[in-house]
């Protein structure tokens, strides 16, 4: 999941916000907060909450709720991504945010793995899903 290539840390801007995102999620269900803040290529940070729901189905993660948010509001070039989780070591995104990066990054924007405590790993998406397929590739 690491690149060794890159051994920068998050941007204190995108880590407080995902870490304030933790305390703003709909968890109701699994009680398992996720926060992720999403810098665009033009410099405005988009918060995500991961949004659960009964029907587990229709449940949003943090990644696809800033990833929507900033596609709503006109945004296509990203710069960085943060997830931000309250786990022992940094949260690593589902394969369905994987996917919807895949279409949506480049390959080598960075995206940092947090937890609260302070951990974090550097990685892109072509680490995380390696061979993935991409239609508009």
């Amino acid at each position: 999941m690491e690149n060794n290539n890159m051994q920068t840390t998050p941007p204190e801007e995108l880590v407080a916000v995902a870490l304030e995102a933790l305390d703003e999620t709909y968890t109701p269900y699994s009680h398992f907060p996720v926060g992720a803040a999403l810098l665009t290529a033009s410099g405005t940070v988009f918060k995500g909450i991961n949004i659960e729901n009964v029907s587990f189905g229709l449940t949003n993660c943090a990644e696809r709720t800033a990833i929507f948010s900033a596609m709503a509001a006109g945004h296509r070039q990203f710069a960085g991504l943060v997830v931000a989780g309250r786990t022992s070591e940094p949260i690593a995104p589902c394969g369905a945010c994987r996917q919807v990066m895949v279409e949506l990054f480049p390959s080598d924007m960075p995206i940092w793995l947090i937890n609260d405590t302070g951990k974090s790993v550097q990685t892109t998406i072509a680490d995380l899903m390696p061979g993935s397929f991409n239609a508009l590739a």
